[in-house]
């Protein structure tokens, strides 16, 4: 069975453009589309009796907004599946209960009402942490720097063995004939002594070489055969690493970054370089649970 690429609407411009940007990545990797509206009309409007036939204004206006998605989408993808869906419920609820069926989930970075004005919207940050598939942020506005074709960005943590954020993204970088660039930052910190007994020279130099093995170790973890096509580009570099993710990242038609398992209700840990991309990156955000490369082998 293939698994949809889910996308939540609320008729806000944000979403028209993540509705946009999934109904093409649903196309370009032969995915059903599946469109989503979720709201909480009843605690608004009142329950109505069974016997009451009229339904709540929130409830068909939902309906015709879904529609309209649609259409748009069916526009952009003529043969493309699209299905629709209203739900009344929290927003964060239903898309993460979706996640448990998707490929990956698709929504804007802003919504409507109060958080409209905010760099990101709660739901967004929300559903982030507690998605069980990979979720795209797309920005409100267009970016400033056109996207190069193909080109995807991840970024490279600390932690040892197989990536599932580098998994999702070189797989979005093959699915697009693109190039995946693999960014490892570091720093070290002020007065610091070389204490690796293999390691010579500065302090610098020294986690600049440790960088390099660790970024090379995570790609050979994930790429054991070498049968990827894909063209990857190493980027290790000096600095925080935020920074030089965003910088990575203009021209880029995709970022990636990776959420861990903390636990329970709490989800997944979106530490400050997450949050930093979620609010400032110049292009769509994948936030992608360590869980992927398990459910993807």
């Amino acid at each position: 069975m293939q698994l949809p690429v889910v996308v939540g609407v609320d008729g806000s411009d944000g979403s028209l453009r993540a509705l946009d940007w999934a109904a093409a990545e649903a196309a370009r990797s032969g995915l059903p589309l599946r469109v989503v509206h979720a709201s909480l009309w009843e605690r608004y409007e009142g329950r109505r009796p069974t016997f009451d036939t009229e339904r709540p204004t929130e409830q068909i206006l939902a309906e015709q907004l879904v529609a309209a998605a649609q259409e748009r989408a069916q526009r952009l993808g003529p043969e493309m599946r699209v299905a629709t869906s209203v739900q009344p419920e929290d927003p964060v609820a239903a898309l993460v209960r979706e996640s448990h069926e998707a490929a990956l989930v698709v929504l804007g970075s802003r919504g409507r009402g109060r958080i409209a004005g905010m760099l990101l919207g709660s739901v967004s940050l929300a559903l982030a942490a507690r998605s069980h598939c990979p979720v795209v942020v797309v920005q409100a506005r267009a970016p400033s720097t056109p996207p190069e074709s193909g080109r995807v960005v991840v970024g490279i943590g600390s932690a040892t063995g197989p990536s599932a954020a580098v998994a999702f993204a070189l797989d979005q970088a093959a699915s697009r004939h693109g190039e995946l660039i693999a960014v490892r930052a570091w720093r070290s910190p002020a007065h610091e002594v070389v204490s690796h007994p293999l390691l010579s020279g500065t302090p610098a130099s020294a986690h600049h070489q440790q960088a390099e093995e660790h970024l090379e170790e995570v790609l050979a973890a994930l790429d054991r055969s070498g049968s990827s096509d894909v063209t990857i580009h190493r980027s290790v570099v000096q600095g925080p690493a935020h920074q030089e993710l965003i910088e990575a990242a203009a021209g880029a038609e995709l970022l990636v970054v990776g959420a861990r398992r903390t636990g329970g209700w709490r989800g997944f840990h979106l530490g400050p370089v997450n949050h930093a991309m979620l609010h400032y990156a110049p292009c769509p955000v994948a936030v992608v649970p360590d869980s992927y490369l398990s459910s993807r082998s």
